[in-house]
């Protein structure tokens, strides 16, 4: 398979992924747990749920591919409370953007080269894909998962910052 990506991709998405998290953070902050935890009729309900199942599988995903701490809940039906309050979820959230940036930082061009195998829970099998397909799913699921949170909140009065990629500040680290 010809590889897709390297990792100045892998570093501009880590950044990207940070600043969207930062702006959907902020935007929700200025609602009240009520209006975070309300179910708005999204696949993982509420604004709360959602953004904590992003927590989750990128919790995931990272274990599987940088060694990191695994999810605290095992299966995707738990995702949606990855986190015990707000504030958790704020700091918890800060703190895997950190682990991501910290990681593409040092991710070699070697690594792209090779498969993974994992057991997926979802699909209830052994799997193996290449690392390099893998990681454009990691940032995609997030920016999915984002845009839905972008639409509940702005149906709920908040206004998320910028998403458009060109508009990303440079000092973003």
């Amino acid at each position: 398979m010809m590889r897709m990506i390297d990792g100045d991709y892998a570093r501009t998405m880590a950044r990207y992924t940070a600043w969207q998290n930062e702006s959907i953070t902020e935007a929700a902050n200025g609602l009240d747990e009520a209006a975070r935890v309300v179910d708005r009729g999204a696949f993982f309900g509420s604004i709360a749920g959602t953004l904590n199942h992003l927590l989750w599988g990128d919790r995931i995903w990272m274990s599987r591919f940088a060694g990191t701490d695994a999810p605290k809940g095992s299966a995707i039906p738990e995702s949606m409370r990855e986190t015990a309050t707000w504030g958790d979820y704020v700091t918890e959230r800060r703190a895997m953007d950190a682990t991501i940036l910290d990681w593409t930082a040092g991710l070699g061009e070697d690594w792209f080269a090779d498969d993974l195998t994992w057991w997926s829970g979802a699909a209830g099998r052994e799997i193996t894909k290449p690392k390099s397909l893998l990681l454009i799913h990691f940032f995609n699921h997030g920016t999915h998962h984002r845009g839905q949170v972008h639409a509940m909140l702005t149906a709920a009065g908040a206004k998320p910052g910028d998403t458009d990629m060109p508009l990303m500040p440079e000092n973003l680290s």
